[in-house]
């Protein structure tokens, strides 16, 4: 979804009614709770195999490798919108 998708589909809604990040908590009961939006941030994603979804990229991590590592990192990231 973009943010122009997202824009739209909140316009129907009352200005005022709260927004929350609905989710399944992985419980045995496959519970879906949703948590109060405190936050909305731009963060760079990069694909996980093992999550089987994007992941939240915290930065590169440190080494004593030269910076021309960073390209070859930066690869498969993208900028999207967070909502935390």
């Amino acid at each position: 979804m973009t943010v122009q998708e997202l824009i739209e589909k909140l316009q129907s809604f009352d200005p005022q009614m709260e927004v929350e990040f609905a989710y399944n908590y992985g419980d045995h009961w496959r519970t879906e709770v949703a948590k109060h939006i405190t936050e909305i941030d731009e963060g760079a994603v990069t694909y996980s195999d093992y999550h089987g979804m994007n992941k939240v990229v915290d930065g590169i991590e440190e080494d004593d490798e030269e910076e021309d590592d960073e390209e070859e990192y930066d690869k498969d990231e993208k900028m999207v919108v967070l909502l935390r």
